[in-house]
């Protein structure tokens, strides 16, 4: 039986009277709360804060790993808060559910790393910090998928309502949203150089490619303030702690959600070893990313009734589109040595790191204040594509395995890959056991275009370093190597070489209810069942053209009006910029 929380924790959450025992329902007194939202990542730390912003309503937000603060304090926290630091919690599974998936037949069979974070500010606590938000076009898709009222005049006001940008408000920036962003502030030559290279090559300039011109090179947004890392826990969570309705449990795996019939009415998790049940008299919301959502529904028997039969698990709801249409962006890493002393290679030698820590840690500057990707860009693979699909992350240092081996040279390189992949996986149960991870495969690179796209991102980039801006500083290509010349040969080596850019999604995808494989409908409610939403990046129709942290942000705050009964913001007739011709890859 699950004893009553103490009178300070049920100030501001009520009681349930009812408790799932044996399949019915009995009249005992467990907490409750309006709200239970699972997960305190980039879209669980936003709906924490808005939802609450109601005091007549209360949420229960639980997460499975810790707080992001020692003792309350940054400092102690260097690993998550010192931007440059983002590499050390790539590298062990304090913060992070350290993934991995199912050999990949077109990539050797090789077993690929997925880091997500198991924090508060999930993976916003662990990534590299890259504000994108996509191309208009990819919200334009979602309409046409499906995804009612999720296109881009419907999404930008969203952007606009979580941003900060230090720059100003816009017609596309936000001036006094919670989430603050910024531009580098090293002037590092080698970032120069990379845009002045990108636009020798034919590329033009763009000076904000959130805002009306995503394709072109430029400096880049990052969620960065003051320097620390900015994450959704830092501009969401926090301002919201003192709140009396807002009641929060770290270290607590939801294992799965408690139904009575078909309408969910809480969930149960375990902490230190005991088990606990706790109520929500509105609405359960899973906000656990593209691989823990998937996983919870299935747990609790929301998925694929032949895969749940398999396991034993009665099925609650059959929905076979939880756990499918996987998306992912791969990346691989062009790298080219560097003649002059100038890349972060000595940065990362014991005694500067110590210099650089002990700066960042006295007054928050220096090298120890950015994550060092200040430059990128987003080009078209090839004449008639409408919009970028090809991306850019530069960065003026030598990257080998996530990070997790140390640079062996002085070296720049560019990340690089394909953004709308059409290879497709998914995510099943391995077992019933909420401790097991799901089995994980994306297929990467399963289509002959996708390797097509692959292959001439490395020959546009080779391009872009041979320009003459990077003449100063040009040393031997390090990757893939001057050896690597053939199209076979550059495709051995993407097989061989590329890697997760961390952008999981779509495994609960919104969708028309009359999509066999949709999961959620454009209002985020899980079809099917009744008082159930999922809230994050597993919910895109399709992956977008970019990074997903500020996506997943918006969707969170775009949601949160929906459950609140507001009106849907709208941004109608905000111009895009279109290329002047398609017949013509730059």
């Amino acid at each position: 039986m699950f004893s009553l929380t103490t009178r300070s924790e049920q100030q501001g959450c009520g009681l349930h009277r009812k408790e799932i025992k044996s399949g019915r329902i009995s009249n005992q007194k467990t907490p409750s709360y309006s709200y239970i939202v699972v997960g305190a990542g980039s879209a669980g730390c936003v709906l924490a804060n808005r939802l609450t912003e109601d005091a007549h309503e209360s949420v229960l937000l639980l997460e499975a790993g810790p707080k992001d603060k020692v003792l309350g304090s940054v400092r102690l926290s260097w690993k998550i808060h010192m931007p440059a630091a983002l590499i050390y919690n790539l590298c062990d599974d304090k913060y992070n559910w350290y993934y991995h998936t199912l050999p990949q037949a077109n990539m050797n069979d090789r077993v690929m790393y997925w880091p997500r974070g198991r924090v508060w500010g999930g993976s916003s606590s662990l990534n590299a910090m890259v504000y994108v938000r996509g191309h208009a076009e990819d919200y334009n898709r979602w309409q046409r998928e499906g995804a009612e009222g999720w296109e881009y005049k419907h999404c930008l006001p969203y952007f606009r309502k979580a941003q900060c940008h230090e720059l100003g408000e816009n017609s596309y920036r936000g001036g006094s949203g919670p989430l603050h962003v910024s531009r580098g502030k090293t002037n590092h030559p080698l970032h120069k150089a990379f845009i002045e290279a990108g636009q020798q090559a034919g590329y033009p300039f763009t000076d904000d490619m959130n805002g009306y011109q995503q394709e072109g090179v430029g400096w880049m947004d990052m969620t960065i303030y003051k320097g620390k890392r900015w994450s959704s826990a830092s501009a969401y969570l926090r301002p919201a702690l003192g709140r009396p309705n807002l009641k929060t449990e770290v270290r607590c795996l939801t294992t799965r959600i408690l139904f009575d019939g078909k309408r969910a009415v809480g969930v149960e998790y375990t902490q230190r070893g005991e088990k606990k049940r706790v109520f929500a008299d509105k609405e359960v919301i899973l906000s656990g990313g593209a691989i823990n959502s998937p996983q919870l529904l299935m747990l609790s028997g929301v998925g694929n009734a032949d895969d749940l039969k398999q396991l034993g698990i009665p099925v609650v709801q059959h929905l076979p589109g939880v756990g499918s249409n996987l998306q992912d962006h791969l990346e691989v890493y062009v790298q080219q040595q560097c003649t002059q002393p100038i890349t972060l290679y000595k940065a990362q030698k014991p005694f500067q790191m110590i210099k650089i820590g002990l700066e960042w840690l006295t007054v928050f500057t220096g090298y120890g204040a950015t994550a060092h990707m200040e430059s990128g860009g987003f080009i078209r693979s090839r004449p008639h594509v409408t919009h970028p699909d090809i991306q850019f992350h530069f960065l003026p240092s030598q990257v080998i395995d996530h990070g997790r081996v140390p640079a062996k040279i002085e070296a720049y390189q560019v990340h690089v890959g394909p953004m709308r992949s059409t290879s497709i996986g998914w995510i099943k149960l391995k077992s019933a056991n909420p401790m097991d991870h799901p089995n994980i495969q994306p297929n990467y690179l399963s289509t002959d275009i996708d390797v097509w796209e692959f292959r001439e991102s490395v020959k546009l980039s080779r391009e872009i370093f041979a320009q003459k801006a990077f003449d100063p500083f040009r040393g031997p290509e390090v990757r893939p190597g001057p050896q690597t010349q053939s199209d076979a040969e550059i495709d051995a080596f993407v097989r061989q070489a590329a890697d997760t850019a961390y952008h999981p999604s779509c495994t609960c995808k919104m969708g028309s209810p009359s999509d066999p494989m949709a999961v959620v409908d454009s209002n985020t409610r899980v079809l099917g069942v009744e008082r159930l939403r999922v809230v994050d990046a597993s919910i895109m129709p399709s992956i977008v053209s970019g990074n997903l942290n500020a996506p997943t942000i918006m969707m969170a705050e775009k949601t949160a009006d929906i459950i609140r009964g507001r009106p849907p913001l709208v941004s109608p007739d905000v111009p895009v910029y279109r290329p002047p011709t398609l017949e013509t890859q730059r």
